[in-house]
C-alpha cells in the first residue's frame, strides 16, 4: 500500500516550481517552500499569490479555498527548513553541478526515510541520486509548465530506484489528479526528446532563410493543429533554456545530430535574445515577459495591398483531377467568385466529381455554413470538362492528379502546349519535386506549388513552393490568391516535405524509433504529447490517421534529400508496412482498429 504523505517540499521558486507548490496545496498537502534568500522568496510568494488571485478571477478558484491554499504554505530560506517533510521536489535551474549540491544537502538534513526527488527535464536523475547516500529514494518527477493545468508528470526510475518509491510517487500523482508515465533515466525522457528535436529543426530551417518566422510558425498551428508555432514556442520557453536541454541531449543521447542546438540557437543566447523574458527572441514583445508581440525589422508588410504587390489578375480557374484532392479545389475556388473549369479523364469521372462536389456544398447548407443561394452561385460558376483544350483562356491551372511524377510532367508537357502565355501553372504535389514538374515546359518561370491540406475546403492552410525558377510575379500571384480563398499562405522554398512534412514525419518516425527501443509504450508517448505539448492527437494515433505506408514513403523522401542519418525510416515502421499494418485503413497499424 502506498504511503500518505502529508508535508512536502519544493526548493526552488520559480515559474515552475511556485507551480509545483500551488499544485500540491490544491490537492491538500502542507509545503514547505524553500529559497536561497529573502528576495528570490518574496518573488516565489508574488509569482503564487498571482497564479491563484487569477484563477479566483476567473471562477475557476474559490476566495475562501485560494485562502486555504495558501495557508497550507510555509516560505522559508534554507534547506534546513526541509528536515521534517515526506518528499521533497527541487526545481532550480538546469545545471548539474547545482542540483547534485542540492541533493547532497538535502541527503544530510532529510529525515532518512524521505523521498528525494528532481524536477529535470533533461538531466541524468542518476547522475544527480549518486550526490546522495540513498539514491534507491531519487526519482524524477517531471511536470509541464504551466503546472496547475499541464496534466502529464513524467516519473523517472533509475535503475536503482525502489519500486516502493516508485509507486508512492505514481500513487501520488493520481492524488494530485495528474496522469503519470513512468519511464526510465534516459536523455529528454519522452516529450522532450521529441518535442525538441523538432524545435531545432525548426531553427535550422529558419536559420536557412528557406521560410519567414511567421511562416514556419503558421504552417505547424494551421496544419497540424498545434496550439503554437515553434519559433513563438521557444520564445516562451526561453532560448537559453532550450539550448542547455538540447546540448544535455546531445551529449547523453548518442550525440544525435537532431538534437545538436543549431549554431543560431547558441549565437541569440549568447547575444541575450532569450525570448520572452528577455523582451526579444525570434519575436520582439512588448516588454520583458509579455506575450505581446510587436512589429519589428523582420515583420513583413501586412494586407492585401502587400499580398497583391505585383500579382496577376486571375478569374477563371482550370482545375485537373478527379480525386478527393481536386474536388475540394473546385468548391474552394467557386465559394470565392472564381470562375472554375473542371477536367477529369472521361465522362463518368466528370460526372462523380460534380456530384462530390454538389453533396459537399450541400452539406454546408445543412450546417448552416453556407445559403443556398451560396451553394447555387457556386455551383453556376462551374464547368464540366473531359479535355485540357477547354483550358486554353484561363488565367490559373491547379492540377491535382496522382502523386506521380511521370505524369505530372507529361501534363504539364501538355498545359504548356495549351495554355495561353502568362497563366500561372500549380502543382498540388505534396511530397515531388516542384523543379521537375516545372521543367517539363518551356515557361517554368510561371510554375509554382499550391500545397493544399486535405480536405481542402476546412484546412485553412496552403504552402506556396517557390522554385528556383519561380518569378516573383508569380509567386505575387499566389500569395494574392490564397488571400482571396480566404486560405494562409505560407511560402517556402522548394525542398523535399515543404514546411509541415519536413517538420511533422522526423517527429513521428522518432516516436517510432523510442518504440521500437522500448523506452515506452504508444500509449504512454502518446498521452505525453497531448497532456504536456498539448498536441491534438498523440504521435501512434496521427501514424494510424495518415497511413503508416504514407508516412514511410514521405520519410524516404526526407532522408533521400537530406542524407541526415536522424531521418532514416525507423525499421519498425518499415517491418510494420511490409506486414500490412497501414493504420486505419486497413484496420491494423500501432493499434488495431478492427473492433472499434
Amino acid at each position: 500500500m502506498a504511503r500518505e504523505f502529508t508535508r512536502v517540499g519544493v526548493v526552488g521558486l520559480g515559474t515552475m516550481g511556485a507551480g509545483i507548490v500551488e499544485v500540491f496545496a490544491r490537492n491538500g498537502l502542507d509545503v514547505t517552500a524553500v529559497e536561497i534568500s529573502e528576495a528570490a522568496l518574496e518573488r516565489g510568494r508574488v509569482t503564487l499569490t498571482g497564479s491563484t488571485d487569477r484563477a479566483v478571477a476567473k471562477g475557476k478558484l474559490a476566495e475562501a479555498e485560494r485562502d486555504a491554499l495558501l495557508a497550507r504554505v510555509d516560505f522559508r530560506v534554507g534547506l534546513d527548513a526541509l528536515h521534517d517533510v515526506d518528499l521533497v521536489i527541487e526545481a532550480v535551474p538546469e545545471h548539474l553541478d547545482l542540483k547534485q549540491r542540492i541533493f547532497a544537502e538535502l541527503d544530510r538534513v532529510c529525515k532518512p526515510e524521505a523521498i528525494l526527488a528532481t524536477n529535470t527535464s533533461s538531466l541524468s536523475v542518476t547522475e544527480i541520486s549518486v550526490a546522495t547516500s540513498r539514491p534507491n529514494q531519487v526519482i524524477g518527477i517531471h511536470f509541464f509548465n504551466p503546472a496547475p493545468v499541464m496534466k502529464l508528470v513524467e516519473v523517472v526510475r533509475t535503475v536503482v530506484t525502489s519500486a516502493d518509491v516508485v509507486a508512492d510517487v505514481e500513487a501520488l500523482c493520481e492524488r494530485l489528479g495528474k496522469v503519470d508515465v513512468t519511464i526510465s533515466d534516459r536523455a529528454g525522457f519522452i516529450a522532450n526528446a521529441l518535442l525538441f528535436g523538432y524545435l531545432n529543426h525548426a531553427v535550422g530551417m529558419f536559420e536557412a532563410r528557406y521560410a519567414t518566422r511567421e511562416d514556419i510558425d503558421a504552417a505547424m498551428k494551421l496544419g497540424c493543429g498545434l496550439p503554437m508555432g515553434p519559433l513563438a514556442l521557444m520564445d516562451l520557453i526561453g532560448l537559453d533554456t532550450a539550448y542547455e536541454i538540447l546540448d544535455t541531449m546531445y551529449r547523453r543521447g548518442g550525440r544525435d545530430r537532431r538534437h545538436a542546438p543549431a549554431p543560431l540557437l547558441k549565437q541569440m543566447v549568447t547575444a541575450g535574445l532569450l525570448g520572452r523574458k528577455s523582451g526579444r527572441g525570434f519575436y520582439t514583445y512588448e516588454r520583458p515577459g509579455s506575450p505581446k508581440v510587436v512589429p519589428d525589422e523582420y515583420t513583413p508588410p501586412a494586407g492585401d495591398a502587400a499580398l497583391a504587390d505585383g500579382a496577376r489578375a486571375i478569374a477563371k480557374v482550370g482545375v485537373v483531377g478527379s480525386g478527393t484532392m481536386a474536388t475540394g479545389i473546385i468548391e474552394v475556388f467557386a465559394k470565392a467568385g472564381y470562375e472554375v473549369i473542371s477536367v477529369t479523364r472521361g465522362a463518368e469521372k466528370s460526372a462523380k466529381v460534380c456530384e462530390a462536389v454538389k453533396t459537399s456544398l450541400n452539406k454546408g447548407v445543412v450546417r448552416g455554413k453556407l445559403s443556398e443561394t451560396d451553394r447555387d452561385a457556386a455551383l453556376g460558376r462551374i464547368t464540366w470538362s473531359a479535355t485540357l483544350d477547354h483550358l486554353a483562356d484561363v488565367d490559373l491551372v491547379v492540377e491535382a492528379v496522382i502523386e506521380e511524377l511521370s505524369v505530372k510532367k507529361a501534363l504539364f508537357a501538355s498545359l504548356d502546349e495549351i495554355c495561353k502565355p502568362g497563366v500561372v501553372l500549380a502543382t498540388t504535389t505534396s511530397s515531388l519535386p516542384v523543379i521537375d514538374v516545372a521543367m517539363a515546359t518551356q515557361r517554368p518561370a510561371d510554375v509554382i506549388g499550391l500545397h493544399f491540406f486535405n480536405p481542402a475546403p476546412i484546412m485553412p492552410l496552403v504552402e506556396i513552393v517557390r522554385t528556383i525558377r519561380t518569378s516573383a510575379e508569380t509567386s505575387a500571384t499566389a500569395r494574392a490568391v490564397c488571400a482571396t480563398l480566404d486560405k494562409t499562405g505560407v511560402v517556402c522554398g522548394d525542398r523535399s516535405g515543404f514546411i509541415v512534412n519536413a517538420l511533422l514525419f522526423p517527429y513521428l518516425n522518432d516516436a517510432v524509433r523510442m518504440l521500437e527501443a522500448s523506452y515506452s509504450t504508444a500509449d504512454d508517448i502518446d498521452y505525453a504529447m497531448k497532456l504536456g505539448c498539448g498536441y491534438p492527437m498523440g504521435p501512434f494515433e496521427l501514424l494510424d490517421v495518415v497511413g503508416l505506408d504514407v508516412s514511410l514513403a514521405i520519410q524516404r523522401e526526407l532522408y533521400l534529400e537530406l542524407r541526415e542519418p536522424g531521418f532514416a525510416p525507423a525499421p519498425l515502421l518499415e517491418h510494420l508496412v511490409t506486414a500490412g499494418y497501414l493504420g486505419r485503413k486497413s484496420g491494423r497499424g500501432f493499434r488495431d482498429h478492427t473492433r472499434r
